[in-house]
């Protein structure tokens, strides 16, 4: 990927659990209804699964309670081992959204949550295209994360988090590549998907791009 987060990611193995369940001030907001959106996506997710930026395991302990099978894949080392700690039985994988080893079984959903943003609008085009080869007939990409309507609404949000004085907020918000829903549009239209999304909190929103067969 353009931007390499792993050494972001290590530091905040240990803490990120908190984070999620609103111990950040700062990121209260954008973690709000955290249990229902893992639930979202698990419900919109079948068959073989391969999730990407695993983190702590939050997601793959749901994904595997509904009976679903799993991959995952994460670049963050500290992250891995605290998703071992979790789910020894986990299957998973060193990678990232566009770099991972092959996988063994066939694809029917790729999830994540809170981590498509790392990746560049060109490197986002670029992942659907290889998860179009990738997935199962009438397979599908279930995504959560944070993502704006407009480019104007972004920039909103920003003003509204310095007003705040949550600085990290909006330096993270300005610095890392959240994207708007035209885009994503765009995306998973050029890619053969036809997507749908769905708001889950005042930041993230669930997008589902179902692979089209031609």
């Amino acid at each position: 990927m353009g931007t390499d987060f792993t050494g972001l990611f290590n530091e905040w193995a240990q803490t990120y659990d908190q984070t999620v369940t609103g111990g950040d001030i700062q990121y209260k907001e954008v973690f709000r209804f955290y249990d229902e959106i893992l639930n979202e996506v698990v419900q919109h997710s079948k068959g073989n699964v391969v999730e990407f930026g695993v983190g702590t395991g939050n997601l793959s302990k749901r994904l595997l309670e509904s009976g679903l099978s799993v991959t995952g894949i994460e670049p963050s080392i500290k992250m891995r081992e605290k998703a071992a700690e979790k789910l020894p039985a986990l299957t998973l994988l060193t990678g990232d959204f566009l770099s991972f080893p092959p996988l063994q079984n066939d694809v029917d959903s790729i999830v994540s949550t809170y981590a498509f943003h790392h990746l560049t609008d060109e490197e986002k085009g670029t992942a659907f295209h290889l998860y179009k080869e990738l997935l199962s007939k009438n397979g599908r990409i279930v995504f959560a994360d944070t993502t704006f309507e407009t480019e104007e609404k972004k920039q909103q949000m920003i003003q509204i988090a310095e007003d705040k004085g949550y600085n990290r907020l909006a330096e993270d918000l300005r610095s890392e590549f959240y994207t708007t829903l035209p885009t994503l549009s765009q995306i998973a239209e050029d890619a053969g998907f036809c997507i749908s999304f769905k708001p889950l909190n005042q930041f993230v929103w669930l997008f589902v791009a179902e692979k089209l067969n031609k």
